[in-house]
């Protein structure tokens, strides 16, 4: 994903954001950072599908404060984005009412100069948008009705036969779009959920990061190159000697995590502080991947060449000076090897602007 558009979301119009491998908002309080990754994450599960309601509980805070209501009441909120890829770039933009009902009114998919899908609200009395897709054969496009709580781009594989040069155009771009979308985790650990103890379940990582225990008791074991890449991390920003990190079984069958300090003494994690236990779990998200974290993966791209996403909002939250530093040399390490992307949210962005393989975008006046 190179760009996000937010042509009218919230409080912001007009704004073009580029993505770099490593990116960082900033702004004062009020200034859209996490409304920026909000919209992010909304076209996130969109593109996996998810009904509109689910995406947008509260479709009115997403409409801009001053946005008058037309003749009909209807107002709304537009976002898209740019995902670059084999097909190049490929450009998606949608437009939401949400209000007086909520729906997908219009939605664009285009790439090289060619609109590849257009969908239009024309009968506002039924539950569809009326469909237009880039054919080139016996006649220019295809039309027929898609639901309007859908993203379109993401159904187009079930409609689109690829029978014309246009058709499979069509299909390339979606499914770059919908792959760029995708094992995208939006994650904000939540400390004084960490430390409790948690019963053994499906080993997939949360965005609170409350089961982190159950992940460990997981992950120690499959990938030993990380996980040691893991312990020297939190040797580097927790106070006090590191040898490692494991999940203990208790009595009842549930699994505690604890840092194993070398000298015999097992601290459990409840007892560190609330900037240690943010540190720990960003750093751990940032040494898995999708096959770890409750993503939903693109079943079609092997998992060893799956780019994960990273939505982290308050990534400077509680960390010192030291964790906030590594976090971001280990995310800047990452993305060169082509593991992970990392879109965050920072209170003060001065400690970051001049890394290299950083984009620092300043939202707000």
């Amino acid at each position: 994903m190179t760009e996000l558009r937010l042509s009218a979301f919230a409080g912001h119009r007009g704004v073009g954001i580029p993505l770099g491998a490593v990116t960082l908002f900033a702004g004062r309080s009020g200034s859209g950072k996490s409304s920026a990754l909000r919209a992010y994450e909304a076209l996130a599960r969109l593109g996996c599908g998810a009904a509109l309601r689910d995406v947008f509980p509260d479709p009115v805070s997403c409409v801009p404060e001053r946005a008058r209501p037309d003749a009909q009441r209807r107002r709304g909120f537009r976002i898209g984005c740019t995902a670059d890829g084999p097909e190049g770039p490929v450009r998606l933009d949608v437009a939401v009412q949400a209000e007086p009902e909520l729906r997908i009114v219009g939605e664009r998919l285009s790439a090289d100069g060619v609109v590849l899908l257009e969908t239009a609200l024309r009968d506002p009395g039924r539950r569809t948008v009326q469909a237009a897709w880039h054919t080139a054969g016996s006649s220019p496009v295809t039309r027929a009705p898609l639901p309007d709580d859908r993203l379109g781009t993401a159904l187009l594989p079930l409609r689109v036969a690829g029978k014309t040069d246009g058709q499979r155009q069509v299909l390339a771009a979606a499914e770059q779009m919908v792959v760029a979308l995708r094992s995208v985790f939006a994650c904000d650990p939540q400390p004084d959920w960490m430390g409790v103890p948690v019963p053994t379940g499906s080993g997939r990582l949360l965005g609170g990061c409350d089961n982190l225990a159950d992940v460990l008791w997981r992950t120690r074991e499959e990938c030993v190159r990380r996980h040691a890449q893991l312990v020297a991390t939190l040797g580097v920003g927790c106070a006090g000697p590191v040898t490692d990190l494991l999940a203990e079984p208790l009595g009842d069958g549930t699994v505690r995590a604890v840092l194993d300090r070398g000298d015999g003494t097992r601290t459990e994690l409840a007892r560190l502080g609330y900037g240690e236990l943010r540190y720990v779990a960003l750093a751990l998200v940032l040494l898995t991947g999708p096959g770890v974290l409750d993503v939903d993966p693109a079943a079609e791209v092997p998992s060893a060449m799956q780019t994960l996403t990273l939505l982290a909002d308050g990534l400077d939250r509680g960390l010192d000076v030291t964790q906030r530093a590594e976090l971001l040399r280990l995310a800047v390490r990452m993305a060169e090897r082509g593991h992970i992307r990392c879109v965050g949210a920072v209170s003060d962005p001065s400690w970051a602007v001049r890394t290299a393989g950083v984009t620092v975008v300043h939202l707000g006046p």
